[in-house]
């Protein structure tokens, strides 16, 4: 966070099937993909990485120094600071948390012991199938596929296997971030080669600015409608703007 602190916060969730309702977000750091159009590029945009971002050509944007952007906590004290707040649902962000997958296990089983009502939720890119011990203690799946749009190599970003795992548990949504008709091809294509049911695929404008969301969100909401998809709104943006901590 801007003072320092760990980055957990409480907010509405502000995406998918869940959008509205108060939730503790723990946000952690590190990821397997690069994403050139990233909103928490903080997470893995370090210095002296090769890696490139659309706000490379922005007046004073710079890589992140690592040591700035991470902070080591154990699992009792990131239990004690996510339960200082009082909503009952739990968001596993990052970055990608899932690369930390033993370490959110022990962090739900903390949280539970004192708070019973605890629901868990994930927010990951769908390259990385957690194990049982995961899946028995999480709630929902939101399954962010990511696109060409990205510049990841789609060797890296599409794991079509990873995904259709991710539909049997009867627990995931996937939400596709779309920009353009190319955008929309894509997602159909992945869409029937995973076997996603369409009550289970969001759309969401892509958008950094709530004029952004203006401009693209109707359209996307007409094509969800047009192909049985539903609708994700950028809840989030509309009510902080891009900011941490919300």
């Amino acid at each position: 966070m801007p003072d320092g602190s760990p980055e957990i916060f409480e907010t509405l969730q502000g995406e998918g099937r869940n959008t509205g309702r108060p939730s503790v977000f723990i946000r952690a750091s590190l990821c397997n993909l690069h994403c050139r159009w990233c909103d928490t590029d903080y997470t893995w945009n370090w210095v002296d990485t090769g890696f490139e971002h659309e706000k490379d050509a922005d007046p004073g944007y710079e890589k992140f120094q690592r040591e700035d952007q991470i902070v080591d906590l154990d699992i009792d004290e990131i239990a004690e600071k996510a339960l200082a707040f009082p909503a009952i649902s739990f968001v596993f962000t990052g970055g990608e948390p899932l690369i930390q997958e033993k370490a959110w296990v022990e962090l739900m089983a903390a949280i539970s012991a004192k708070r019973s009502a605890a629901e868990f939720e994930i927010e990951t890119n769908g390259t990385l199938f957690p194990g049982e011990a995961f899946l028995e203690g999480i709630d929902q799946c939101n399954v962010s596929p990511k696109l060409a749009n990205s510049g990841v190599a789609k060797e890296l970003r599409y794991k079509r296997d990873v995904l259709h795992q991710f539909v049997e548990t009867e627990k995931a949504d996937f939400k596709f971030v779309i920009g353009n008709s190319s955008d929309l091809k894509e997602i159909l294509n992945i869409v029937d080669s995973a076997k996603i049911p369409a009550p289970h695929v969001f759309l969401m404008p892509r958008a950094r600015t709530v004029a952004e969301l203006e401009a693209n969100h109707s359209g996307v909401a007409q094509i969800a409608q047009e192909h049985g998809f539903r609708y994700s709104d950028r809840l989030h943006l509309r009510l902080y703007g891009a900011q941490r901590g919300t």
